[in-house]
């Protein structure tokens, strides 16, 4: 079952939400970023944390104590590749 309210206007971005089995799925259509959630409630919160992440609005990067407690060299850190592997496309 959809619904639509739409007025034929543009939109700034598109949101689908379905369940699979146990779980809701959310998805922003103009970043690609897809979240979960046990409800759909949670669902929409959690795909509001990560888009924030994804456009950088919150978060910061990790610190160098961070990422020795994490057994990475921090000189050898860098940012990877932001296009995921082929195997997610």
């Amino acid at each position: 079952m959809a619904s639509s309210t739409d007025d034929g206007a543009d939109r700034d971005s598109e949101i689908r939400l379905w369940k699979e089995e146990k779980w809701w799925i959310a998805r922003d259509m103009g970043t690609g970023v897809t979240t979960q959630g046990e409800s759909r409630s949670d669902a929409l919160e959690n795909l509001d944390e990560a888009v924030a992440l994804h456009r950088g609005e919150i978060g910061r990067e990790p610190t160098d104590e961070e990422l020795r407690e994490l057994g990475i060299d921090p000189g050898e850190n860098a940012t990877g590749d932001t296009e995921p592997p082929d195997v997610l496309e």
